[in-house]
């Protein structure tokens, strides 16, 4: 079990059109990882559920978006944290 949250950097970065978003969750509780375009709007949420203390790998893939940078945001507690990725097609 891990002792800290974590969110690693998406892998491979730049991407197209699947990347994996690895994170850690020392404890159990609700999650949401949701990825966001450069104007903020919400493009696709790929976690939203209870999930136990663990480590974690989800698979994105992007090949209906276009080519540009991408936030992903992981919410679990009162953890927060967000990293870039870019999407070359």
């Amino acid at each position: 079990i891990p002792m800290a949250y974590e969110l690693a950097q998406n892998y491979p970065n730049p991407f197209n059109p699947v990347t994996g978003i690895k994170f850690a969750l020392p404890n159990s509780g609700h999650v949401t990882l949701s990825v966001y375009n450069v104007t903020g709007r919400k493009v696709a949420e790929l976690v939203n559920k209870q999930m136990t203390a663990g480590y974690y790998n989800v698979n994105f893939n992007a090949s209906m978006l276009p080519s540009g940078v991408y936030f992903y945001r992981l919410e679990a507690g009162e953890f927060t944290s967000v990293k870039k990725m870019t999407l070359l097609k």
